[in-house]
This record gives structure tokens, C-alpha cells and sequence, in this order.
């Protein structure tokens, strides 16, 4: 069993910066990959980020490529995303997955199985 806590959401102004971090704590776990997810209002949740616990491979949605970074920190069991150059249509909870091996894409929600409690992120216009 993984449990997920998330830190480092709030408000901010279009154009500012936010970094979110992710500790992944349990017994004896194993991990395959982690990754964001964010669900507005009203939305299904969607893909953000997601890197490769080993390698470190990155994967990011169109919509945030070139604004946002997913970094690791393997020791730690914890990971990053910096957004920057945030915009309003950033708005909504972010949520932090963990998988312990890879069956299918680690950019869809059946990728996973352990998620965060989430955490609020709004831009200000």
C-alpha cells in the first residue's frame, strides 16, 4: 500500500509560478512511475505529467508542455511539478498518482492505482 500526500497548491496571478510536491510513503513499495492529474469544475480529471521512476522519463499534455516540468527526487520517494507561466484555464484540484508497475499508459487514469488527496491550485486573471 502507497499513500500519496500532496503540498504546495494556492492562489496565484496569471503569469506567476506554483511548485507541487508529492511524498509517497508505505511499506516496502515499489514504484513504476507517478504522475499528475487536475480536475476542474465540471471536467472529467485529465492527464498532466508523469515520469518513469527508473530513467526518469517525462510525459506532459499538450496543454502544459513548455510550462510545466515533472522532476523526481528518487531518495525522497517524492515528486515535483513546477508550473509556471500559469494561466486562468489552469484552475483545479491537482492530484498526485502513483503506479507499482506499468500495465498501460502512464497518461491515462487507469494507469494508476494510488492517488492523492489533491490539492487546489486557482489563477487569478
Amino acid at each position: 500500500q502507497v499513500q500519496l500526500v500532496e503540498s504546495g497548491g494556492g492562489l496565484v496571478q496569471a503569469g506567476g509560478s506554483l511548485r507541487l510536491s508529492c511524498a509517497a510513503s508505505g511499506r516496502s513499495f515499489w514504484l513504476y512511475a507517478m504522475g499528475w492529474f487536475r480536475q476542474a469544475p465540471g471536467k472529467d480529471r485529465e492527464f498532466v505529467a508523469a515520469i518513469r521512476w527508473s530513467g526518469g522519463s517525462t510525459y506532459y499534455a499538450d496543454s502544459v508542455r513548455g510550462r510545466f516540468t515533472i522532476s523526481r527526487e528518487t531518495a525522497k520517494y517524492t515528486v515535483y511539478l513546477q508550473m509556471n507561466s500559469l494561466k486562468p484555464e489552469d484552475t483545479a484540484v491537482y492530484y498526485c498518482a502513483a503506479v507499482n508497475r506499468g500495465t498501460v499508459g502512464v497518461d491515462v487514469r487507469e494507469g494508476y492505482n494510488y492517488w492523492g488527496q489533491g490539492t487546489q491550485v486557482t489563477v487569478s486573471s
